[in-house]
């Protein structure tokens, strides 16, 4: 009998990490190719990992909710054959070898250095966080020896892991600061528990800051959610009335509860509104649709046209579609709309369309339609609602008027069009003012005000009305 090792697949750009939610599978069950074994969640999607060989599942190294890293072994699967070697599948070997094997020196080149020490730091620190000694994971023997040695290699540096670093730069933490912390890890590193525990201390201490303050850490759409409040208080309900019920949160709602809580934190957020008619716009959508779904085999929404006037308006208006890296300003090159999609469940999910301003109009239909019903489903990939730069939100399928949205961090604006009602608007005509009955519409924006003042938003917004008021009656699709 061989042993085929099961890794955690990469999972699409900037994924590290996914929560074991659920094993298909149980230790001694036969599996067949492609069959799933365990279902993942990482922050914003689930998905599952399929069985890459026929045999049985002999061993499960991590338990559900527990956090595991691409890379990680998290099953073994025994398959027939003479051999006693190991095996990975094809598609995950170079990310298990990365895993199993360290590496015996430590290279010249410093990018190379880099990436190696990276690595090495990530695996102990997930070790430390799962409560577990790293020489309790298949393949990671040699990482405290290691550890010590490229200590000994940059003696006088400290290190530290990514997720430590990205949770001081987030919380604003200086490198003096942060080298005061007193490290619990080998060789006296500083694990997340560590930090955790000292921005506690840090923000009870200081009445500026709420005592459960809980801090996302969202880079390039991914997000990390650190929750430090104390255990008692967490797990004490609230004192309710009779017939009260308390609900707890799932895992979705929880994320969405921390990144919101996160983005007020964040942005100081400010709003503009503006009316736009568009007579002219809902006159042609009534005017093609059934052709185009006679054409094209699915209908034609206003939400691609919405997206089409955002993302002209945001090639006008670059200063937009940026983000805020402490007192830098990142102009992001393309234009990558996130469209926010409510779920059966009640949650909320943000798709993205990627280089929405290179997509025509039926293109841009078609990722629409294709991501709302992948949403529904269930069936969104991870880079799916990866790399957004602004975020589209249609609050008129619900009948609302008007809204005044949350920034999606680490994004600077989010824009919400509501409901489309006939109103009697006054007319400018060559022959005097008329009273008409039109087709309105209110367009809010909320904006990150340490980089997108009013005028900017405010000229931004009335360029994505004006574009929808001056639509072309006679365009053809």
């Amino acid at each position: 009998m061989g042993i085929y090792k099961v890794v955690l697949p990469r999972m699409g750009e900037s994924v590290s990490e996914a929560t074991i939610t659920k094993w298909v599978k149980a230790i001694g069950d036969s599996v067949e190719e492609d069959d799933p074994i365990v279902e993942i969640a990482t922050d914003k999607v689930d998905s599952d990992v399929p069985a890459p060989v026929t045999g049985k599942l002999s061993k499960i190294f991590f338990e559900e909710n527990q956090v595991a890293q691409v890379g990680d072994v998290i099953a073994w699967i025994e398959v027939e054959g003479e051999t006693n070697e190991d095996t990975t599948t094809p598609d995950t070997e170079e990310v298990a070898d990365a895993v199993s094997q360290p590496e015996p020196e430590v290279s010249p080149d410093i990018e190379e250095h880099n990436v190696i020490e990276e690595e090495l730091l990530n695996k102990v620190s997930a070790a430390e966080e799962r409560g577990v000694s790293t020489q309790q994971i298949p393949g990671t023997e040699l990482l405290e020896q290691e550890l010590r040695e490229k200590t000994v290699l940059h003696s006088g540096s400290r290190f530290y892991s990514p997720l430590v670093k990205n949770i001081a730069q987030e919380e604003g933490l200086s490198q003096a600061e942060l080298d005061s912390i007193i490290g619990t890890g080998a060789e006296g590193r500083v694990t997340k528990q560590d930090i955790l525990d000292y921005l506690g201390k840090r923000s009870a201490q200081d009445p500026r800051v709420e005592s459960e303050e809980i801090a996302v850490k969202t880079a390039s759409s991914d997000q990390h959610v650190i929750t430090p409040p104390s255990k008692e208080k967490e797990n004490t309900p609230k004192i309710t009335a009779p017939g009260d019920e308390i609900v707890e949160m799932d895992r979705m709602r929880r994320l969405i509860a921390d990144h919101m809580v996160h983005s007020v934190k964040t942005s100081p957020h400010v709003a503009s509104f503006v009316e736009a008619d568009v007579t002219n716009l809902v006159n042609w959508r009534n005017k093609i649709k059934d052709s185009y779904k006679k054409r094209e085999g699915e209908n034609i929404t206003f939400t691609p046209i919405f997206i089409e006037a955002v993302s002209k308006a945001l090639r006008d208006f670059p200063m937009v579609n940026v983000s805020v890296d402490g007192h830098h300003i990142i102009k992001r090159k393309n234009i990558n709309i996130g469209m926010a999609a409510a779920l059966p469940s009640g949650n909320l999910i943000v798709p993205v369309i990627k280089n929405a301003d290179q997509l025509s109009l039926v293109g841009l239909s078609k990722a629409v339609n294709d991501l709302a019903q992948r949403s529904r489903q269930n069936q969104l990939k991870p880079d799916d609602t990866q790399g957004g730069t602004f975020t589209f939100t249609n609050i008129g399928a619900f009948g609302n008027i008007m809204g005044v949205p949350i920034i999606n961090q680490p994004q600077a604006a989010i824009l919400a069009v509501g409901t489309i009602k006939k109103k009697p608007a006054v007319l400018e005509t060559e022959h005097g003012d008329v009273i008409a009955i039109r087709h309105m519409m209110y367009l809010s924006m909320s904006y990150d005000h340490r980089v997108i003042d009013g005028a900017l938003g405010g000229t931004f917004l009335k360029r994505v009305a004006d574009y929808l008021e001056n639509w072309d009656i006679n365009r053809e699709i």
